[in-house]
């Protein structure tokens, strides 16, 4: 059985996520599980502590997100589990994806901030790991349903059928329409390559989808507009691979687009 797996802090971010995380198992009929990646407190960090002491603090951790586990499954009528551990997050994330079968990781992402454009935080982190599919889900962003998916991808990569599967799906279970905001490639030229497009319709067979261009120098802002006019309610993102040095000075589109949304951003690597 698939689940869903959902990153939490206890923090106001998270908090939204995890019940944004809430709706979505009850609407793929899936179990939820709830992870928690515990940190000493800073006060307690500073100090000497005993190894009873460590243990009542992991434990009172492991209360709350009982709590917090019994109340979803109690308000959205779905299975939940809950794990806490005194690990590294994105060191035990890959396990606990295959542990569960999980179909993606849901996150909190923070407010747009001259500091995140930087230095980045944990969620754009693991999106730029590529390992897996991540769902970032903005501290104001409320589940209403998705019913228009936003696909902004580069055709000049040649999207792999794999990864459209994945899109299908979702887009099939929840009887989405998807736009696909093609990059760096004019749309005449598109219906000159049939290759292409054979490729394209292979991938997203029934789903209603069309077609619309973007310049590839403005694809930031045109994604933001596109968002904005189709009313979409789910971006979804191919984080590009680079190499060391490229991506010591590239900044990946994706985490640019991650850091400053209102809707949830699904990024789906290539597999």
């Amino acid at each position: 059985m698939k689940t869903i797996l959902v990153a939490t802090n206890f923090s106001k971010t998270s908090d939204n996520a995890v019940n944004y995380s809430g709706s979505l198992a009850k609407l793929f009929k899936t179990k939820l599980v709830l992870f928690n990646a515990f940190r000493l407190p800073v006060h307690a960090s500073n100090t000497w502590l005993t190894v009873e002491s460590m243990n009542k603090l992991i434990e009172k951790n492991k209360e709350r997100l009982k709590a917090q586990a019994l109340s979803l499954a109690k308000e959205f009528n779905i299975e939940v589990e809950y794990e806490c551990r005194y690990v590294d997050l994105e060191r035990e994330l890959d396990l606990l994806m295959k542990v569960h079968n999980s179909r993606f990781l849901v996150m909190g992402m923070s407010d747009k901030s001259i500091e995140q454009n930087l230095l980045g935080n944990p969620t754009t982190t693991l999106i730029s790991m590529k390992k897996f599919p991540v769902l970032a889900v903005p501290v104001n962003a409320k589940f209403s349903g998705i019913h228009k998916i936003l696909f902004a991808c580069d055709l000049m990569e040649n999207v792999p059928l794999r990864t459209l599967a994945k899109l299908r799906k979702i887009a099939v279970h929840l009887k989405s329409d998807v736009t696909l905001f093609y990059v760096e490639k004019k749309i005449d030229e598109l219906r000159t390559d049939n290759k292409i497009l054979e490729h394209i319709e292979k991938g997203l067979e029934n789903v209603t989808y069309l077609y619309k261009k973007v310049n590839s120098d403005v694809v930031i802002e045109e994604i933001e507009k596109e968002l904005i006019t189709s009313k979409s309610d789910l971006l979804v993102m191919i984080p590009k691979k680079y190499g060391f040095w490229e991506s010591i000075v590239h900044k990946s589109k994706t985490r640019v687009m991650a850091s400053g949304l209102n809707i949830p951003l699904l990024s789906i690597p290539i597999d």
